[in-house]
């Protein structure tokens, strides 16, 4: 499957993740279509949040939303990682105040066949594909698309805790518990992904992020024997399938949260980007992946936007310094948070641009 799309203005980005020179450091913002945009409030007060998801003109507009406000080089399409675990037959409800809930997450190895396998993503996930296509032609080129999912461990932490947690202590205690049960469940997600993904390419997506938003929760070994196998796996595979589906040249980002004892592996995991958080200094990353083929994405403080606009063009300063400007994506460390002024998001990326 191949679209025809409007020709891309703007690829600074693509050109960035590749390795190839740049005039200016592009920059976007993970969760950039949020809630602390008024415009995606007022719609979401009208709207579930998973039938936003469901319907790619929802999906669609509010993907654009922050792109008509903002001088961004990239959108990324607006859904969420919890689709998978949807796709799987389980129910996941997005509760206001609370956040995803699970309420029949897995308590035991048993339950990992209530999960409905293998996943037709086509059939499961469609909306997702849809809304990605039909994003590209309203985007007339102006900047690329980016598709995503979550990474497996992220993703079955929240099938077993039943939500969000602090410990992700009913997860761990899984891959303590039940080491072969636990790889079983990994690559029934892990197949989800690789098809989810390549899916995404096909409809349009043109760089992919991979989030293993809870890698802060394990330590080296766990994170070697358990979540990196899959995250390679991935990369390896979505870029097999985008070859051989002839879709061209799609890089793929990973973004470990927390996983600043696994930089050198992550770096040597296949992908084109590899997404650093707050909490590691760009000097640090930079060393750790010297000699690697691979371009840095991150890495200012979400709550560094709190800061006054001429206090955060100071840090932008130093941050972009500390990458330097080749092989660099300029965002946060995580996502925006649903509080932050748009304006202080506003003086962000303008920052970047000026560096």
């Amino acid at each position: 499957m191949s679209q025809e799309f409007p020709p891309l203005k703007n690829d600074l980005l693509l050109r960035a993740a590749r390795g190839e020179p740049v005039d200016r450091v592009p920059v976007w913002i993970m969760r950039q279509a949020g809630r602390y945009l008024p415009e995606f409030r007022e719609m979401r007060s009208k709207y579930d949040f998973f039938t936003i998801c469901q319907t790619p003109e929802l999906a669609a507009e509010i993907t654009l939303q922050p792109i008509r406000r903002f001088d961004l080089d990239a959108a990324i399409i607006f859904s969420d990682i919890l689709v998978i675990p949807q796709a799987l037959g389980m129910t996941v409800e997005m509760q206001p105040g609370v956040g995803p809930v699970l309420p029949q997450p897995l308590v035991s190895p048993a339950d990992i066949k209530r999960l409905v396998t293998p996943v037709n993503v086509e059939e499961q996930l469609g909306y997702v594909f849809q809304a990605i296509t039909l994003t590209r032609q309203k985007l007339s080129g102006k900047v690329p698309l980016i598709g995503f999912s979550g990474a497996p461990w992220t993703l079955m932490g929240y099938m077993i805790e039943g939500g969000g947690s602090k410990t992700m202590a009913k997860s761990k205690a899984w891959l303590y518990e039940h080491p072969q049960s636990s790889k079983d469940l990994l690559k029934i997600i892990t197949d989800v992904v690789v098809d989810y993904l390549i899916g995404q390419a096909a409809a349009g997506a043109q760089l992919l992020q991979v989030f293993e938003s809870n890698a802060e929760y394990l330590g080296p070994d766990l994170f070697r024997e358990f979540a990196l196998p899959c995250v390679r796996d991935i990369c390896s595979r979505v870029k097999a399938g985008v070859k051989a589906k002839n879709l061209g040249d799609i890089p793929m980002t990973i973004f470990a949260k927390g996983a600043h004892y696994a930089l050198k592996e992550l770096a040597d995991s296949g992908y084109n980007v590899m997404g650093i958080d707050w909490t590691v200094d760009p000097v640090v990353a930079r060393e750790a992946t010297a000699g690697k083929n691979i371009t840095l994405q991150g890495n200012f403080d979400p709550c560094g936007l709190y800061a006054s606009p001429e206090e955060i063009q100071k840090r932008v300063q130093v941050m972009v310094e500390k990458f330097g400007k080749t092989r660099y994506i300029a965002n946060l460390g995580h996502g925006i948070y649903p509080d932050m002024k748009p304006e202080h998001a506003e003086a962000f990326i303008n920052a970047v641009h000026k560096q």
